[in-house]
This record gives C-alpha cells, structure tokens and sequence, in this order.
C-alpha cells in the first residue's frame, strides 16, 4: 500500500520516492522553547510543520511535485538560555547543517529548496546569502506566520505565545494547549533605548528581563476559528509560491 501522502518525506518509501521527480524540497524549521505556560515547547515546530505539510498537499493537488523534508525542532534562542530546556543551536551551526542538507539535495538533482520557518529567531537570510553562491540548488525562506497580515484575523497579535500563536495552535494542535486561564498576560517590558521603542533600532532582548511568563503578547482572545482563517490564508500564500516556483526554470528567474 503507497502513502496517501506521497509529499510527506517521512511518510514515504524508497519505492514511492525512486520514481517521483521531485522539483521541490521543503524543509521546516522551528525551535524548542517556552512559550508561556499554556503552549508546549514545540509549538514552533508544530505549526512549521503543519503548514509546510497543508501547503505541499495543495500544492501537489496543483501538479507540483514537491516533498516536506523532515522538521529540524531547534532555533537560535541565544537570549533565553537561562529558560529550562529551552535549546539553543547558533546561527553558524545552522550554515552548518543547512550546507549538509543542501548538498545531498544537490547531488540527487533536487535543485530548489524552500525553508518554512516557524521562529522568530531564525534569520536565514544572511546564512543564504553565503551558502547560496556555492550550490546549484535556488535556496529561499519564508517565514509563515507573515506570509499573510495577521491584523486581519486577530485583534492582538502579539509577537510570542500571543493571541495569534495560541489561535494557530488552538486550531493545529488543540490537545497540546492548556486551558487560557492558565495562561501568564504577556506582558513586555518596553527598552529604555528610544530607538529600539520606536523600531528604528535593533539589539536582541534579553527575555527574562522582558517577560515574567516567557510570552509577548496577551492571547486571551484567541480562538481555533481565527487561528484556522490565519494558518488557511499562509497555507494559500505558500501554496501558490511553491507551484509557482516548481515551474520555473532556474535559469529564467527573473521577467
């Protein structure tokens, strides 16, 4: 008996996959970390995974043969490492790993490889950019949760176990989420540095400083309703790009 979802890497045997001309690999990426006390540690990794999956399936509906990588489950969270296991992997160990992972894809004749990732900490677009010039394979990232607006699904976004995260997992994953009662308020504590306030400014924060629950953004007002319009809308977006791309010759990228 084959997959009924050929697109799902994991899924799949070598007997499906031998003959399948895959043109796209997907890899999601998350990260292992607190989020505040009514999301799992995985949360970031659940939906990465989730919407990479639910994108793929549309996509595959639409002719693109494309295929969901197994999820790497840990970022960069170099400023919340005094957070019980929350784990950290430096953006140089990324490079890393991402060389490797590319350059099996390379050697196969998978030659375009999309990131979808699911934490704010991750920034692979500088790790890109030096990877980029030396494979074949056309490397981008897209970061799930802004693929679409999110101001226009819930009322308080929020920036980290906020009302649009807990909205998200309400719907992908509603056995893992704790009762909002139980939830902290996400409160942060704004920076004394003007620049940073005002966002033409940048320096990381340092989370416990900032948060006394590990979560930015209040999510009392989350629903699985709001957070199935949101994760419906990125599902589309990317979707749309992946066939998009799986078309394209990567000698003809540019109109």
């Amino acid at each position: 008996m084959t997959t009924s979802r050929p697109y799902v890497l994991a899924e799949t045997t070598w007997k499906q996959v031998d003959p399948t001309p895959y043109t796209v690999a997907i890899l999601p990426w998350g990260a292992t970390e607190a989020h505040n006390y009514h999301l799992p540690y995985a949360t970031d990794n659940i939906q990465s995974e989730q919407v990479a999956v639910r994108a793929a399936a549309a996509a595959w509906d639409r002719g693109a043969r494309v295929v969901v990588l197994p999820t790497i489950p840990f970022g960069v969270n170099t400023t919340q490492l005094d957070i019980k296991l929350t784990i950290n992997i430096n953006p140089s160990t990324q490079l890393a790993l991402l060389s490797d992972i590319v350059s099996s894809l390379d050697g196969q004749g998978v030659h375009k490889l999309v990131i979808v990732n699911g934490h704010g900490g991750n920034d692979f677009r500088q790790i890109i950019r030096e990877l980029q010039p030396k494979t074949r394979v056309f490397l981008g990232a897209i970061n799930w949760w802004s693929c679409v607006d999110m101001n226009a699904f819930v009322e308080e976004p929020g920036d980290h176990a906020g009302e649009a995260e807990t909205s998200a997992m309400m719907h992908l994953a509603p056995g893992l989420v704790r009762p909002l009662g139980e939830a902290g308020p996400g409160r942060a504590r704004p920076s004394r540095l003007r620049g940073v306030r005002e966002g033409w400014a940048w320096a990381p924060r340092r989370w416990t400083q900032v948060t006394a629950d590990t979560g930015i953004g209040n999510p009392a007002k989350a629903t699985a309703a709001k957070g199935e319009a949101y994760v419906a809308a990125a599902v589309e977006r990317i979707a749309g790009f992946l066939v998009e791309l799986a078309s394209l010759d990567l000698d003809d990228l540019y109109e």
